[in-house]
């Protein structure tokens, strides 16, 4: 089968390659899945560059997937499947192949109302949001939810996220959002972020802050929580240190929680899809937007494509 692969860490453009590999074997309990459609994430892109540690080389990439399964159990033959790890692409050959490996109980059955490419581009954003929303931070009906980062992907399926758990969802970027249909406000980062949010809930603040910028904005998310709320953090954009002014924190009584989805095997992670499948097949939750396709032949450009940023995810499909 066809694959990229690299075998140290470099600029993907150095270091990534299609290769011929061997197409892979199958364990007990092993199921195998035609990938039809697999987004590049930009911690594929950290992963090959070498900023992400724990990973065995060489490696095929690749955390999200869509696609068919045509070796395993018999009952799942055919079946359109959807997918994510943290493992793929570290600790096992990830989606950027033809075809890749993952273990029955990992199998999830794709929305009918989603094409592979958009079932592709889920993965990550929708675990990591469902993990940080639902199980760490327990958003309640009725509760601000403040998303720093709202335009990205990640942003994105935490506002959809909050807006069906009955959450009020103020959106917090550089730019408005194409889609802001879950958004209740939007504050631009810029400014007094802080106070801005403040006014808009009456001096309260938010009960949960979604930080999925992190770094740079993290004081001004900390700034934004309501007495006794809840910081979650994801990322460390511009920095890797912040202050916090410890009296205030404590005093506050607040919690700063840090979520890492890459302790999420494909079996976790395909728990937290199952969950979402239904607000996707019901429209609740939209997929990001789809800015670049390309074949896996020219899968370096699409490496190449998610270091410019672009308005939307990029996918391969092979």
């Amino acid at each position: 089968m066809r694959a990229l692969r690299f075998a140290r860490y470099g600029s993907p453009a150095d270091v990534l390659e299609v290769v011929d590999v061997t197409e892979p074997e199958l364990n007990g309990g092993d199921a195998l899945v035609s990938i039809r459609a697999a987004s590049v994430t930009p911690s594929d892109l950290k992963t090959v560059s070498g900023y992400i540690p724990g990973t065995s080389l060489p490696r095929v990439p690749g955390r999200d997937f869509a696609g068919v399964v045509v070796g395993g159990p018999h009952d799942w033959l055919g079946a359109e499947v959807w997918g994510s790890g943290g493992d793929l692409g570290y600790t096992r050959d990830g989606s950027h192949a033809e075809l890749v490996v993952v273990p029955v109980s990992a199998l999830v059955r794709k929305p009918e109302r989603l094409t592979f490419a958009e079932a592709s581009v889920i993965g990550v954003n929708f675990v990591v949001g469902w993990l940080g929303v639902v199980e760490t931070a327990l958003l309640e009906k009725g509760e601000t939810l403040a998303v720093f980062g709202v335009s990205g992907a990640v942003g994105s399926a935490v506002a959809q996220i909050g807006r069906v758990r009955g959450a009020r969802v103020i959106g917090i970027d550089r730019r408005p959002p194409v889609d802001d249909a879950a958004l209740d406000d939007f504050v631009l980062l810029h400014g007094d972020v802080p106070g801005e949010v403040r006014r808009l809930t009456r001096g309260a603040g938010a009960e949960v802050v979604y930080d999925a910028v992190g770094g740079v904005t993290t004081p001004a998310a900390l700034a934004c929580l309501a007495h006794g709320g809840r910081l979650l953090v994801i990322a460390s954009t511009g920095t890797r240190k912040v202050e916090i002014d410890l009296p205030d924190f404590y005093h506050r009584e607040v919690r700063m929680m840090g979520l890492d989805t890459r302790r999420l095997c494909t079996r976790q992670c395909a728990a937290r899809l199952a969950q979402v499948a239904s607000y996707l097949e019901s429209g609740d939750f939209r997929p990001p937007p789809i800015a670049f396709t390309f074949d896996l032949e020219l899968a370096g450009d699409a490496y190449e494509a998610v270091a410019k940023r672009p308005p939307g995810r990029v996918v391969i499909c092979p």
